[in-house]
């Protein structure tokens, strides 16, 4: 009875110590704790948008000109001879080749050069924030110095789920997080939206 007895516990012993060995794994494996979502970078952010400010620079003919435009919510901005130009959803270049081909086109010139750039972009930020609204973009600006940049949280802020969408997906981050560890703090791109939803309690 003993040997039969012995080699049976032994089975039992290893079987538990086989399943407790792989619920610590599945466990430990279930740990994104400490960690917020990696967000590939904006498939769009050179496109141009509604909000944009731009400088459009006409050379090579007698009134050579700088002018300051802003991309409306329609997506066009109106320029010197020509009016309405849409613009977003091109990138500067695209823009500067339409404009140049609109002035060749209208016969206002035979020969004209032209160059945009881009001065001021944007990301939104609402929700629980001091000043929802836009914030200006730079490359260096990430999530927590956006909501930085919107004057803090608010006491009822959701500082733990505060989501970012980005090309139409969305993503829910920890900024508590992210001010406590920087390689945690994504770069944000143009165009980006924040939202910080309200807390429970």
């Amino acid at each position: 009875m003993r040997l039969f007895r012995s080699p049976l516990s032994l089975a039992v012993i290893v079987a538990l110590a086989v399943f407790s060995g792989c619920e610590s794994t599945s466990s430990s494996g279930h740990g994104n704790a400490g960690k917020n979502p990696k967000v590939a970078a904006s498939a769009s952010a050179a496109q141009l948008r509604p909000g944009d400010s731009l400088t459009v620079t006409l050379s090579g003919i007698p009134d050579s000109s700088n002018n300051p435009v802003q991309i409306d919510e329609a997506g066009s901005i109106s320029l010197p001879f020509l009016g309405v130009i849409p613009a977003a959803g091109l990138n500067t270049g695209e823009l500067s080749n339409a404009i140049r081909q609109a002035y060749l086109d209208r016969k206002f010139y035979t020969s004209i050069s032209v160059s945009v750039t881009v001065t001021e972009r944007y990301i939104y930020i609402g929700g629980e924030v001091q000043r929802p609204g836009r914030v200006p973009w730079s490359p260096d600006l990430t999530l927590a110095k956006a909501v930085q940049s919107a004057g803090g949280f608010t006491l009822y802020a959701k500082e733990t789920k505060v989501t970012l969408t980005r090309d139409r997906k969305a993503y829910d981050f920890d900024v508590r997080l992210a001010q406590r560890q920087p390689d945690e703090d994504p770069l944000l791109f143009p165009g980006d939206s924040i939202q910080v939803p309200r807390s429970a309690f």
